[in-house]
């Protein structure tokens, strides 16, 4: 069964990230257009993105064109191969990263064996095993269109790479004409397999895009509810 879609604002619709932290699903964001809908990640898998499309049936928005990867995590962007018909947009550092990830063997088989060999990744790839029932017509999937620093969509999402620690890749999406910001994992700690002790939020990058997108009326991250800049302040601070 799938969530319903939430409105935000605007023309912005929110995919709620799953409270069960070990399901490892982020929120999807959904942003309606008279030329398609803009989805902003593409959920953990081809499963994942089949409930979020039934999502946005049910709510009468037009079908997804454009899906932009905020960072080429695998919570992130697992889904894209069940999107048909959009044109996949990401940063080219993380493109590079996906074109080696799409030539990994992926299989129940291959995530056991990677953990036996590095036992520090064993909570992302459970997760993946959780999340990845069946392989059959799975693929990771590359961007179409890669960007460098900024790229403005005829709909009038701006996408803006912002990088950080979580990865290098990390890619912040802004909808002027809705007051929404969509944060991804940017300010986030590396991930667990490349943390280390006192890692945490990254509250410089935090206090940097709050000021320069001063005004919006939220800040949405993706494994949180959204929030207001205040109540990001207060996370953060």
């Amino acid at each position: 069964m799938f969530e319903a879609l939430r409105h935000l604002a605007g023309r912005v619709w929110w995919y709620p990230h799953d409270e069960d932290h070990d399901n490892v699903q982020g929120g999807v964001a959904v942003i309606a257009g008279r030329a398609g809908t803009v989805v902003v990640d593409a959920g953990n898998s081809p499963s994942a993105a089949r409930r979020i499309q039934a999502a946005i049936a049910a709510a009468e928005l037009p079908p997804a064109r454009q899906l932009i990867y905020t960072h080429h995590h695998w919570d992130h962007v697992w889904g894209a191969c069940a999107w048909p018909e959009v044109e996949i947009i990401g940063h080219r550092a993380g493109a590079r990263v996906l074109a080696a990830e799409a030539r990994r063997p992926w299989s129940h088989r291959y995530l056991r064996a990677e953990v036996e060999a590095d036992p520090r990744l064993g909570p992302s790839f459970r997760a993946r095993a959780w999340a990845m029932p069946d392989w059959e017509g799975f693929a990771v999937l590359p961007p179409h269109t890669e960007f460098d620093d900024v790229l403005t969509l005829p709909s009038g999402v701006e996408v803006r790479h912002v990088g950080g620690r979580h990865a290098e890749d990390s890619t912040v999406v802004a909808v002027p004409d809705s007051g929404v910001l969509l944060l991804g994992d940017c300010f986030y700690a590396p991930p667990f397999h490349l943390r280390e002790p006192g890692d945490g939020y990254d509250a410089g990058l935090v206090e940097l895009l709050l000021d320069e997108y001063a005004g919006y009326d939220w800040h949405v991250d993706s494994h949180h509810r959204p929030r207001s800049a205040r109540e990001l302040r207060d996370v953060i601070g």
